[in-house]
């Protein structure tokens, strides 16, 4: 659907299987550089502040290692109340976080940040959710599958978590890990991207 303008060049600064297919689905060529910084939330910071903060200090990191590309760098967090959920360290913290999201809304946040040579955006996105009452045998199920560990807030939207959610608000890109329209919107707008032409 969409290919690079000549000369241009996209580094994703992810890991992220998730975000790697969102870029690839809508034909976007990329190179990946994984970036380790800490993730640590500051006291009285923000969802939205700490998704932007650790979005920008990932798109720094790539830059030392492609100086001339478009850096794009991403975080999520999911909001329960004040708390900040994000992967879990052990399976009964995903049992505990799971249990704290059934039959609740809890909001989606994710930072990005889009870093060129001679510009930088950094925007957020967010996305309300509402999980079926969950009994302690799905909560269990759905832990052993080890799809809760590697994601914030201990679930999946696009695999097996899908069938936890009984209704959503907002971007669904956004919940599995990059809105991927605004993101889009600001390649467009700086023409780093452009639609195929056949």
């Amino acid at each position: 659907m969409y290919q690079l303008q000549e000369n241009q060049t996209l580094v994703l600064a992810s890991a992220s299987p998730r975000r790697r297919e969102m870029l690839s689905r809508i034909g976007l060529d990329f190179t990946l550089a994984p970036t380790e910084i800490d993730e640590t939330i500051l006291p009285d910071e923000d969802s939205q502040d700490a998704v932007c903060r650790l979005a920008e200090a990932k798109a720094r990191a790539a830059v030392e290692l492609h100086p001339k590309a478009v850096i794009l760098a991403a975080d999520t967090l999911v909001v329960l109340g004040k708390r900040i959920l994000g992967k879990p360290q052990s399976p009964s913290e995903a049992r505990d976080m799971l249990r704290g999201l059934s039959g609740r809304e809890h909001m989606v946040v994710t930072g990005f940040c889009l870093r060129a040579p001679k510009w930088t955006e950094t925007g957020c996105a967010r996305s309300l959710i509402k999980f079926r009452e969950l009994s302690a045998a799905e909560i269990a199920a759905y832990v052993h599958s080890g799809e809760p560990m590697d994601k914030a807030g201990a679930y999946a939207v696009q695999g097996q978590g899908a069938a936890l959610v009984e209704r959503m608000k907002g971007s669904y890109t956004n919940v599995v890990g990059l809105p991927l329209a605004c993101i889009v919107d600001v390649l467009v707008s700086y023409n780093v991207i452009t639609p195929k032409k056949d």
